[in-house]
């Protein structure tokens, strides 16, 4: 599977809840790696969320569980959390509407298998944020 990288590059949507420090981070190791040849979009289940991803440099920014339905639709990968794919996750900030949507969303998903839920994930070895998040842009390099 390929992303489309051409004149205008793929748009890769970043969604975070509650601070936004995971999406954050994934933002500035795109951006690091990247440079500008993709658009950024930070998808934030709250205002914090939003605004820590965009001064990490994403192009652009919306909030809330309307905002992240309609951007899905739009963008070419998706890059978060794990537990945006769970409903009530993230102390309640992930909504079923919005697990549904990320699900449902017709683009590649490329999630970090971190998680603060009561969740074990067998056969994957806890690995510290940044090491994760420098595997999930390997992915993404890797749709080129």
């Amino acid at each position: 599977m390929a992303l489309p990288f051409g004149k205008t590059g793929p748009i890769v949507a970043v969604l975070d809840g509650q601070g936004g420090g995971i999406g954050a981070a994934v933002i500035k190791e795109i951006r690091r790696e990247f440079q500008d040849s993709l658009e950024i979009w930070a998808l934030g289940a709250n205002s914090t969320a939003t605004e820590n991803m965009m001064r990490a440099r994403a192009n652009r920014g919306a909030t809330g569980e309307n905002a992240i339905k309609v951007s899905l639709a739009k963008v070419d990968a998706l890059v978060a959390p794990m537990a945006v794919g769970w409903a009530n996750s993230m102390m309640g900030e992930i909504s079923p509407a919005i697990a549904e949507a990320v699900m449902g969303a017709d683009v590649v998903k490329i999630f970090i298998p971190l998680s603060l839920e009561k969740v074990i994930l067998a056969g994957f070895q806890s690995e510290p944020l940044p090491h994760l998040v420098t595997k999930a842009v390997e992915i993404l390099k890797s749709l080129r």
